[in-house]
């Protein structure tokens, strides 16, 4: 089969491997139909994600058609039509019990990290009944991509985390892919306004057009004053972090209002400053999370009412033989205006 290959730090390729084979009875195979490319595979091309070796087949989104299972396996059969999550949950650990999914004992976030991932023709999903969804009748596969990874992510770490509540003020620092499935899912709560905040001009009027009352162009070094005054003076009741750097957590700590909350979503790689000498008295509350996939059952069902359509956020649709083009377009959005990038195979 034809699979997208991390080489090392700056090395990919495009390869032909072995069909993946049932190593434990709770396993499936699934013929991949559609995948996408995440944030996080561009950290681990860098070499950022030590827990990822060169040689490993990247990607942990997508849906496809169940190949076959385990002996284990009770929930699912050869032909049926599912939607993979990013994280595999065994469902009986500690952490699962408590619904952490991402923190599971021999789980979590292993596909295309430990173990072989989505970017390929086929792929072998441990725990595939508490790891696998069926694709609604009729459901549209592009949207459902997106429910694998990104739209649960913005939802349970920028959204729940954040405590978005109707009527509340809520800025979202990124615009990115990220940010913007924030955005989409942060109106389930009806908050009175969203600033979207970000260096893109052309990703801040996609923001405009999703939904957000406002946006902000940061690139003047005046964010803060612009919130402000959107706020009268009072900043937000939840600042969502959607990108991953010192700078953008520090403008956080900046935007948000006494009795606030910040919710960190960014993979961050360097160390940033947390400024207690001005955060002490404020009743501030900073959270942060790896998605668990937990809203995914819910995130399908509001998909089936066509409450919001999750195929906004897809640019660029590529095949598997185009991956490294795929690849290149995502890497450099700023030039190609991508968001997300759909791969069939």
């Amino acid at each position: 089969m034809k699979a997208f290959v991390y080489r090392g730090p700056g090395q990919k390729a495009l390869e032909e491997r072995p069909i993946p084979v049932l190593e434990a009875p709770t396993d499936a195979i699934v013929k991949i139909t559609r995948t996408t490319i995440c944030g996080t595979d561009l950290h681990i091309l860098k070499g950022d994600v030590p827990s990822c070796p060169p040689g490993r087949i990247l990607g942990h989104e997508g849906v496809g058609v169940i190949e076959t299972v385990g002996s284990a396996v009770t929930a699912f059969k050869p032909r049926d039509r599912v939607l993979i999550s990013c994280i595999s949950a065994c469902g009986k650990c500690e952490f699962c019990r408590k619904l952490m999914y991402s923190h599971c004992s021999t789980g979590g976030w292993i596909l295309g990290n430990t173990i072989d991932g989505t970017q390929a023709e086929y792929v072998r999903t441990p725990y595939a009944d508490s790891s696998l969804y069926h694709i609604p009748a009729g459901a549209d596969e592009e949207a459902l991509v997106m429910l694998s990874d990104i739209l649960p992510t913005g939802f349970e770490c920028g959204v729940l985390n954040g405590k978005v509540q109707p009527g509340n003020t809520v800025a979202i620092v990124g615009a990115g892919p990220i940010g913007l499935a924030a955005l989409l899912t942060a109106q389930f709560y009806s908050p009175a306004e969203i600033i979207m905040i970000d260096l893109d001009e052309n990703r801040l009027e996609v923001a405009m057009k999703f939904g957000a009352t406002a946006a902000v162009n940061s690139a003047d070094g005046k964010a803060v004053e612009a919130v402000l005054k959107l706020t009268n003076g009072r900043g937000v009741d939840t600042v969502i972090e959607a990108v991953g750097i010192p700078a953008t957590f520090e403008l956080c700590q900046k935007l948000v209002a006494a009795g606030g909350t910040i919710a960190n979503i960014g993979v961050h790689g360097s160390k940033v400053d947390l400024h207690l000498e001005n955060l002490w008295d404020r009743n501030v509350t900073i959270t942060t999370r790896l998605v668990d996939t937990v809203s995914t059952p819910m995130l399908l069902n509001i998909l089936r009412s066509h409450k919001f359509d999750p195929r906004l956020l897809i640019t660029h649709r590529f095949k598997l033989a185009q991956i490294l083009e795929a690849y290149e377009t995502f890497a450099h959005a700023a030039k190609t205006q991508a968001l997300k990038v759909l791969i069939e195979t």
